[in-house]
């Protein structure tokens, strides 16, 4: 009897680690990135970028990531495709500053070998993408369209919805967003999760990352 609950000991502690081990995948039949018909915009790297915001009980951190190429098609005034590439490579955290600053910005682009795996391994995954698969009028005081599109991270492709504020005019497009949020470990982030370590306590960080978007077009 012993040798039975040893056994069964056993085969708990290897499924819960294969758990926690588990890579989640792409989502299936994810609709095709639209196609680039129409007027092309060209994204200006210098103007756009990504910010986001990061949270854990002891207080949050926040920073951005540049975009380093991205176009985007119009049609009688309206966005209906595009697509954008974000640098991984630069992601700043401007909250703190000096050994700390460093210390933060190493660790979340996985630059020091031994934690290369705990959140973006930007040398095996330099850049992460947007593509854009449709575009719909929204009736928001804060945005005017909602934009769908497969966000592609570690080489894994999950679809999100985006709430945008997009002007057009002839010579430039403007895409902004509102803070919205996407849980990392859909892209197997999945470093300090209460949800999935769950011996953790209060030492968490949380899943959602808060993420504005601003894109700025020519």
């Amino acid at each position: 009897m012993n040798r039975f609950y040893q056994f069964l000991t056993l085969i708990i502690l290897v499924t819960l680690f294969a758990c926690k081990d588990k890579t989640p995948q792409s989502d299936e039949n994810l609709a095709k990135a639209a196609s680039l018909s129409g007027k092309v915009y060209t994204a200006v790297p210098e103007a756009s970028e990504i910010s986001w915001e990061g949270k854990k009980p002891t207080g949050t951190h926040k920073g951005t990531i540049g975009i380093k190429e991205g176009s985007l098609a119009v049609n009688e005034g309206k966005v209906t495709g595009g697509s954008f590439v974000m640098d991984m490579k630069s992601i700043v955290v401007n909250d703190l500053e000096g050994e700390e600053k460093a210390s933060l910005e190493a660790h979340l682009m996985g630059t020091v070998e031994e934690k290369a795996l705990d959140f973006f391994n930007t040398n095996k995954f330099p850049t992460s993408k947007f593509e854009i698969t449709s575009v719909t009028d929204a009736a928001d005081s804060n945005a005017n369209s909602l934009v769908t599109g497969n966000l592609t991270m570690l080489d894994i492709t999950k679809e999100v919805k985006i709430p945008a504020q997009i002007n057009v005019t002839d010579t430039s497009l403007l895409v902004s967003t509102m803070p919205f949020s996407i849980n990392r470990t859909d892209w197997g982030i999945n470093y300090k999760s209460k949800n999935i370590f769950k011996e953790l306590g209060d030492k968490f960080i949380d899943d959602n990352i808060t993420i504005a978007i601003k894109v700025s077009a020519k």
